[in-house]
């Protein structure tokens, strides 16, 4: 069977047993609606905070061996379990103490048939360790939310390729096809909305959100940009953005940027182009290295957690629809905390 056909194939057959099967993930999707799915509280004004980056906090900092940076694949284990709570936990706690949202991202960056595959995982594992990682998190928002604080729970999807310097592309009919898995997976598993992170060429993203479409949850798109502030491809951030707003079934809720420093991109945002609008969320690195730079080091370029907060305080200032505030490479709690006090101030409107 050609893999975009088996892909499809297998992906039906999970939703089918969520169906008909009675099982653990379908007796949660009875009995734990998707919250925030018909109204994402950050298109309120509601000001949220997202968490850093996971995967390099997990290897430099932690000491974990992530395998082609699955972080997903700790979900196997009692000690990874653990790691990603308390993780999360840390941004929960500013969060709660600064009265912002919390986006609760999955850690499924890597958890695309094509890494599975590469790392010798299942799909069946695979399909049982997203809803593995959804739950965790509907038990964390249950614990800690209170309705100053919204917990939206996001599963991630990243990039079937390399996040920084892709060889293979897909056309859009290819991407959605490909995609299409997670997000039947995550629908079915009640999240209340799908970002797809890092993000290199629009084509994918196309994909992703026409994906999106067909099972009506709302997407975000964060693409990625080198140090002139293009994509990976070579296209024009404002450019992408419009092209997949032009060519999708149905719009993404809004986009991002991820995986740069802001010295990176904030020539872009400069003259306050009529696409900006549409940026509402920021994950930066901490660190002003170049994705080439960054795969080619051995040590953790921490950056200075109280100097991006002042960068983000100065971003807030460009575009007052940055609601969606977090990290990347390099970013941990210390830099989210920095980034909270930075740019603490009033929602727009209420959430």
């Amino acid at each position: 069977m050609p893999f975009k056909r088996q892909i499809a194939s297998m992906s039906r057959s999970f939703t089918a047993r969520l169906e008909n099967e009675g099982s653990s993930v379908g007796e949660k999707e009875t009995d734990m609606n998707a919250k925030y799915r018909n109204r994402l509280p950050q298109l309120h004004g509601k000001q949220c905070l997202s968490d850093g980056g996971l995967e390099t906090h997990l290897i430099f900092n932690e000491g974990f061996d992530l395998p082609m940076f699955a972080a997903f694949t700790l979900l196997q284990e009692d000690a990874g379990r653990q790691a990603l709570d308390r993780y999360m936990r840390r941004f929960a706690d500013i969060a709660l103490r600064d009265g912002r949202g919390l986006i609760l991202d999955t850690p499924t960056w890597r958890a695309s048939a094509r890494w599975a595959k590469d790392i010798e995982i299942s799909i069946d594992t695979l399909a049982r360790l997203h809803s593995e990682a959804v739950d965790r998190l509907h038990a964390l928002r249950a614990d800690l939310e209170t309705p100053a604080s919204p917990f939206v729970v996001n599963g991630v999807i990243g990039p079937q390729d390399d996040g920084y310097n892709p060889q293979a592309f897909m056309t859009s009919d290819e991407a959605q096809t490909y995609h299409s898995q997670q997000v039947d997976w995550f629908a079915a598993l009640d999240v209340d909305m799908i970002s797809a992170i890092t993000m290199t060429y629009v084509d994918e993203a196309i994909g992703i959100t026409n994906a999106c479409a067909d099972v009506q949850i709302p997407v975000v798109i964060s693409f990625t940009v080198e140090t002139d502030g293009r994509l990976p491809s070579g296209q024009q951030l404002g450019e992408a953005i419009e092209q997949v707003d032009a060519q999708s079934v149905h719009n993404p809720a809004y986009y991002m940027i991820n995986c740069a420093h802001p010295d990176h991109f904030a020539n872009v945002l400069a003259d306050n182009p009529a696409w900006l609008s549409r940026v509402m969320g920021v994950r930066a690195n901490a660190s002003r290295m170049s994705h080439d730079e960054l795969d080619a080091a051995e040590e953790l370029d921490e950056g200075n957690p109280q100097e991006l907060g002042g960068q983000y305080r100065q971003l807030a200032r460009s575009f007052p629809n940055l609601t969606v505030m977090g990290g990347c490479c390099g970013t941990d709690h210390r830099h989210i905390d920095a980034i909270s006090r930075a740019c603490l101030h009033a929602d727009a409107t209420a959430a």
